[in-house]
């Protein structure tokens, strides 16, 4: 008999490469997370880790035992979901983690309906990079992600999450007023050799910058770097570089000192992610029907 926490634990490790990570996470010892993992070993009676620089990574039988894991984890959050609509109907507390845009134009408004909608419903939010939203929600750390697209994150057929869209929206380019390209149309490759401010490396946003450069066949330089893109509006004001935003992001954001020009390829596509089989939860029901009805709202009055 496999004990399912200690597949929970084979998970961690695999999303985290390293013991003493996956531990953080599921806020138990180093040493209690080697234990699991050996008493797992000795369950299955194969060795599922191997050493891998300062890491770890699963074997060939470890990679199988977790493609069975994410089943048996997300078959376990079924039966937790049909046990709530059974039994305690809406009523109780849902996290959800978001980064800082999405909760000002999604989950602030869609937390209002809900309170009117669902009033025995309450939601913590917490503020998180879209790249740490989904660790959390797989760590068990939160209930709910609303993140974004990024290189590596996990793709939309995994079996360890259940995804909703929201919304996507094309990045504009920042320019300093008077720029020479501030009065024409701008392409990606006419920003080559420029001067950049942009989110830090790890940001989904910065991998999405880097990635449109790359495809236009350039590197770009980053200067200044800041996640608070008022702050990198004001760096380009300055005339300190060029930059890249999402649209929805220059909302509020005084715009004296600029101009923003259209670009087209780079796009920011957001949604809402719960663990796979959690779909189903009564709490997590309406939150995800609000998530959706108010970016569908967003969606209609977004500039084209």
């Amino acid at each position: 008999m496999i004990d399912t926490r200690r597949l929970r634990t084979l998970r961690a490790v695999a999303d985290h490469r390293t013991v003493t990570a996956a531990a953080a996470a599921l806020h138990l010892t180093p040493s209690a997370v080697s234990q699991q993992l050996l008493a797992l070993e000795h369950e299955v009676g194969h060795r599922l880790l191997d050493r891998d620089g300062r890491g770890v990574r699963l074997t060939a039988v470890g990679r199988i035992l977790l493609g069975h894991a994410n089943e048996v984890l997300a078959q376990l959050e079924r039966a937790g979901a049909d046990i709530a609509s059974h039994t305690a109907g809406t009523a109780g507390e849902v996290t959800v983690a978001s980064f800082a845009t999405a909760i000002g134009l999604v989950v602030a408004p869609a937390v209002g309906v809900l309170r009117d909608r669902e009033p025995g419903i309450r939601v913590r939010v917490l503020d998180a990079e879209g790249d740490q939203s989904l660790t959390m929600v797989l760590d068990g750390a939160v209930d709910a992600a609303v993140a974004v697209e990024y290189r590596g994150a996990p793709a939309e057929d995994d079996r360890r999450l259940s995804r909703v869209p929201l919304y996507s929206e094309p990045f504009d380019v920042v320019l300093p007023s008077g720029h020479p390209l501030s009065g024409s149309e701008v392409t990606v490759a006419d920003l080559s050799g420029e001067t950049w401010i942009g989110p830090y490396p790890g940001n989904p946003c910065h991998d999405v910058i880097a990635l449109a450069c790359e495809h236009a066949g350039f590197t770009p330089e980053f200067a200044h770097s800041s996640d608070d893109f008022s702050a990198v509006v004001a760096l380009a004001a300055a005339g300190a570089g060029v930059a890249m935003v999402p649209r929805l992001a220059l909302r509020g954001v005084g715009l004296s000192g600029v101009t923003v020009r259209e670009v087209a390829g780079p796009e920011r596509r957001v949604f809402a992610a719960v663990r796979r089989g959690a779909e189903r939860h009564p709490l997590l029901v309406p939150l995800l029907e609000v998530l959706r009805d108010t970016a569908t709202a967003l969606r209609r009055t977004a500039p084209a």
